[in-house]
């Protein structure tokens, strides 16, 4: 996306494009069966649907998102990337929070979302450097790299575990502190084994597992 630097209200208007596209990033990376629509992007980020609905036509027009009219709506190439780079910020500003100042696993989440737009290219490369380049945060999501790409990952929803069968953790969602905090109480972490019909709903929707 163009730079809006120095403008405060071309400032906001960047963030808030910007959590647009990795909002719709993110449900397509934990439901990728389940294209997301308006309503269901409205749910997400917490607004009215007449909202979104006026933000994604500026998004269609900006060549960032696709959408036809009552339909899913979908990221274009570029909204992919500009997607993938607010996505590499908040997953290094997590493992940097989590790292670096002590933060717990269901504390960094919110913090992430303000610090993603603020920091610099190069402090975040810094970050980058200082943290050995992880290629995954403290909920075992997938960090992209430099140029975007991201590392491989191979899993199942919790939820889709059969009933008795069993799943190391890999990768927990962040979006839900309570969640975390749900699953910790419970020893329940990365490298955690579960069994099918183990956790509840909620749970078993945010985690991904390899079946073992």
């Amino acid at each position: 996306m163009p730079s809006m630097r120095g403008n405060p209200i071309a400032e906001r208007s960047r963030a808030v494009a910007e959590d647009y596209l990795k909002a719709i990033y993110a449900h397509a990376e934990w439901e990728p069966e389940n294209l997301i629509g308006s309503s269901q992007l409205a749910a997400r980020l917490g607004l009215a649907p007449s909202s979104v609905t006026e933000m994604v036509k500026k998004l269609v027009a900006q060549g960032l998102v696709e959408h036809a009219p009552y339909g899913a709506i979908g990221l274009t190439a570029s909204g992919r990337s500009e997607a993938l780079r607010m996505v590499r910020r908040h997953r290094l500003v997590e493992t940097w929070l989590v790292q670096q100042f002590g933060y717990g696993w269901d504390e960094v989440h919110d913090e992430a979302e303000i610090l993603e737009h603020t920091l610099s290219d190069r402090l975040l490369d810094a970050i980058d450097a200082q943290l050995g380049r992880p290629t995954l945060d403290p909920h075992g999501d997938p960090i992209p790299a430099a140029d975007l790409t991201m590392p491989e990952f191979s899993g199942i929803l919790a939820a889709r575990l059969a009933p008795g069968a069993q799943g190391r953790v890999l990768r927990i969602n962040d979006h839900d502190p309570a969640v975390l905090r749900a699953l910790a109480a419970d020893g329940i972490g990365l490298g955690s084994t579960v069994v099918g019909g183990q956790l509840p709903q909620d749970a078993a929707r945010a985690v991904w597992v390899d079946p073992v």
